[in-house]
Order: C-alpha cells, then sequence, then structure tokens
C-alpha cells in the first residue's frame, strides 16, 4: 500500500472510533420523546388575590365622604341620576372654576365667568365691582394655586332632583388695593397670603347643561 492509502484508512478508522463513543455518551432518541417539565407553581403563601366584590364601597366616593354618611348617600344618588358623575372629576372642575372666578371677581372680569354664577352670586359681584369703580380702587392679584381642598357637605333634593356639593379652598395669593393715583392702598404685591373660601356649587342632575353654578360663598 502506498503512504495516502494508509492515511486513509487510519483516518476512517478513527471516525468510526468516535461515532461509537459519542453514541454510548449521548444514548438514541427514539420516536417521540417528551419535552422539559414544565415547572410546577407552588404554593402560594400570604395574602389571597383580592377580589372585586359587585355592590362594594364605590371608592370615588369613600374617598371624599364617610361611607354611609348623609354625604356620601347624596353623591350615591347623583350617580344613579346621571351615572357619567364622578366626584374625583368634579373635585378637579371645582379646583379650575375656584381659581377662575377668582381672578374674574378680582380684575373685575365678570363676563368669563358669569356662565359660572347663579343669577344671585352674579348681580353681588357686579355690585362688588362697581364699588370698587365708584371709588377709583382697582386689584393687582397674583393666584398661586390651590393648596387644599374637601369636601364640606353633599345634598340632593328628591323632588328636583337639585344637587349641592360645598367645598372648602386653602389657596395663596398676593392681592393689592390700588387708589385712583395707583398707590396700595390695602394689601400687598409681594406678600404670599392665604385666602380660605366655602362654596357651594349646585346643578339639576341629568340635565342637559353640564355647568355647575356658584350658588353661595362662605356657607
Amino acid at each position: 500500500m502506498n503512504s495516502p492509502l494508509i492515511q486513509l484508512l487510519v483516518l476512517a478508522g478513527i471516525a468510526v472510533f468516535l461515532v461509537l463513543r459519542l453514541k454510548n455518551v449521548l444514548g438514541t432518541r427514539e420516536g417521540f420523546e417528551d419535552g422539559p417539565k414544565p415547572i410546577q407553581p407552588t404554593e402560594r403563601r400570604g395574602r389571597p388575590d383580592l377580589e372585586v366584590i359587585e355592590g362594594g364601597p364605590d371608592l370615588d366616593i369613600s374617598d371624599h365622604a364617610e361611607e354611609g354618611s348623609a354625604q356620601a348617600d347624596a353623591l350615591a344618588g347623583m350617580k344613579r341620576l346621571e351615572p357619567s358623575f364622578n366626584v374625583g372629576d368634579f373635585i378637579g372642575g371645582a379646583r379650575g372654576a375656584y381659581e377662575m372666578i377668582v381672578m374674574g371677581y378680582e380684575t373685575g372680569e365678570l363676563a368669563e365667568i358669569q356662565p359660572f354664577l347663579s343669577e344671585e352670586i352674579y348681580e353681588s359681584f357686579v355690585d362688588g365691582v362697581a364699588a370698587r369703580e365708584d371709588q377709583g380702587l382697582t386689584i393687582d392679584a397674583n393666584f398661586f394655586g390651590v393648596r387644599e381642598m374637601k369636601l364640606m357637605n353633599a345634598t340632593l333634593d328628591p323632588d328636583t332632583n337639585e344637587a349641592e356639593i360645598s367645598i372648602r379652598f386653602v389657596a395663596e395669593l398676593t392681592s393689592a388695593v390700588r387708589d385712583r393715583g395707583g398707590d396700595i392702598v390695602e394689601g400687598s404685591t409681594s406678600e404670599v397670603k392665604k385666602q380660605k373660601d366655602t362654596w357651594a356649587f349646585a346643578r339639576i342632575m341629568g340635565s342637559d347643561d353640564p355647568n355647575w353654578l356658584l350658588v353661595s360663598t362662605d356657607v
């Protein structure tokens, strides 16, 4: 035999030996075998999953009024008359309305806030602004935000479906009264003061008009 043929036979023998060794080590697979076994979930310990129970407390109400109170019952009645009503959304809207109405009165620009005032409140605002103008007084005010809000009361008239909600506001602002010459006669443009008000808003639930009206101040 020549040298190349001998080398080829030796390589073939080595290959057969390696195949047999691998077969002994790995074994063989026949047919379909089960894949890896899934990990079985371990037994859960601690709190069980919480379930939402139909007819349970309405958190939208209980976040703002004590459960079982007259205020909570009134808010629940508002929701029955108007399922889209949401107490949290009302609170957010009242915050924006408070700033808009306060600044509207301070600056004497009542036209923009008139749609959100009852007739009685609007007339009192008109009288107040007119009295300032008669004395040549103007107000220089800056609003820095509502710092606290709390639902104080809620009522629902079963005969008229009129709802009324009272909110306590604590806001921060600067307010200075100037005379005809522009001199400050009261207040300050730099000293931030806290202003506290309790306002009541009213609306007929289920009506087409979505606006709540300011019906009383400092109730």
